[in-house]
C-alpha cells in the first residue's frame, strides 16, 4: 500500500508557520494582513471557497474581505471594485472567483488587475515572470503541489514527470514550476488529444493528475512505485451515505494505492494546499510594503 501524502497536515503545518509570524506583527503593533475576494453571481463552489478563505484568514490571524456581487453586475461596476481593490493600501492581495458571469471579459480583468496584489497569478505580467523563472506570486493550486512535493521530501531532480491536464490555472504554470532549477524535473504534459496517453502515463516517475474526470486514472497508468498526485475534486452521488454523496478526484484511488509508492487523497490531499498558499502569498505580498 503506497505512502499517503497528507495535505491537510502539511497545510495546517504551514498555517501555525503563518500564524506565529502575524503574531509576531501583532505584537510589534502593525497591522494584520489583509486579503480580498471578488465573487459574482451564486456559484455554489465559488461560494463555498469563498467561506474557506473567511475562515482560513480568521484562523491564522488576517483579515479578510469578500466582496459579493450579484450574477447580473455590469462589466463597469465589476471593473470598479477591482479598481478599489488595486487603490485600497489596507488591502494585501485579493483573487478574483471563477467562473465570472458571461457579460464581463476575463481578459479585461486580469488586465487590469494589479501584478503586486495578484494572489493567484492571473495578470499576464506574473504568468511572464512565472515563464522566465522571476519573482512573482505562484498560482495557488500549483504552489501547493510544489509544496507537498518539497515537504514530502519527494525527488524530483532528473525524475520524469507527466502532467495530465494544459489548464492556464493548473497544468501550464505547474509544468513551469517542475522545470525550475531546484526542482529540475523532466517534463511532460498530456491532454485531451494527446496519442499512447496511457503509455505515457506509465513511464512518470511522478504523475500529476488534473485532467477533470472523475476517477479517470486506473492502475495500467500508473508505473510501479510511481508518486501520484490528485489535483481533480469532484462530487459523486451516494445516497446510502449520510451527506448523499462522495468526494472523489481524477484517480481511482483505492485501486492506484496498491501499485504506486506516494499518492494523495481526495479530500485532504492537494485541495488543502491551496488555500494555504493562497495564505502565503498573502503574506509574501504584506511583507514586501515593510522594506
Amino acid at each position: 500500500m503506497a505512502e499517503i501524502i497528507d495535505g491537510k497536515k502539511i497545510s495546517e503545518e504551514i498555517k501555525t508557520e503563518i500564524a506565529t509570524e502575524v503574531k509576531s506583527l501583532l505584537d510589534r503593533g502593525l497591522r494584520a494582513p489583509h486579503l480580498a475576494v471578488i465573487i459574482a453571481g451564486d456559484d455554489g463552489a465559488a461560494l463555498s471557497y469563498a467561506e474557506s478563505i473567511e475562515k482560513q484568514c480568521k484562523g491564522v490571524g488576517f483579515i479578510s474581505s469578500v466582496y459579493h456581487l450579484s450574477s447580473n453586475t455590469p462589466e463597469e461596476e465589476f471593473l470598479s471594485t477591482i479598481n478599489f481593490l488595486n487603490n485600497d493600501d489596507e488591502v494585501d492581495g485579493y483573487i478574483i472567483q471563477m467562473p465570472l458571469p458571461k457579460q464581463i471579459s476575463i481578459e479585461k480583468v486580469t488586465a487590469m488587475v494589479d501584478p503586486e496584489k495578484d494572489m493567484d497569478c492571473f495578470h499576464p505580467t506574473n504568468m511572464g515572470n512565472l515563464l522566465l523563472n522571476k519573482d512573482c506570486y505562484l498560482p495557488a493550486t500549483p504552489h501547493g503541489v510544489i509544496e507537498l512535493i518539497k515537504r514530502s521530501n519527494i525527488e524530483t531532480s532528473g525524475k520524469k514527470c507527466v502532467i495530465l491536464g494544459r489548464s492556464n490555472i493548473v497544468g501550464k504554470p505547474l509544468s513551469m514550476l517542475m522545470l525550475q532549477k531546484g526542482i529540475d524535473a523532466t517534463v511532460t504534459i498530456c491532454h485531451s488529444k494527446t496519442k499512447n496517453m496511457k503509455q505515457i502515463c506509465k513511464s512518470a516517475d511522478i504523475l500529476i493528475v488534473a485532467i477533470g474526470q472523475a476517477e479517470m486514472i486506473t492502475p495500467d497508468y500508473v508505473k510501479d512505485g510511481a508518486t501520484v498526485i490528485d489535483v481533480g475534486i469532484h462530487r459523486i452521488n451516494a445516497p446510502e451515505l449520510p451527506k448523499g454523496y462522495r468526494l472523489c478526484g481524477d484517480i481511482l484511488f483505492n485501486e492506484v494505492s496498491k501499485k504506486c509508492n506516494a499518492i494523495t487523497p481526495v479530500p485532504g490531499g492537494t485541495g488543502s494546499m491551496t488555500t494555504a498558499c493562497l495564505l502565503l502569498n498573502t503574506l509574501t505580498a504584506y511583507r514586501k510594503k515593510l522594506h
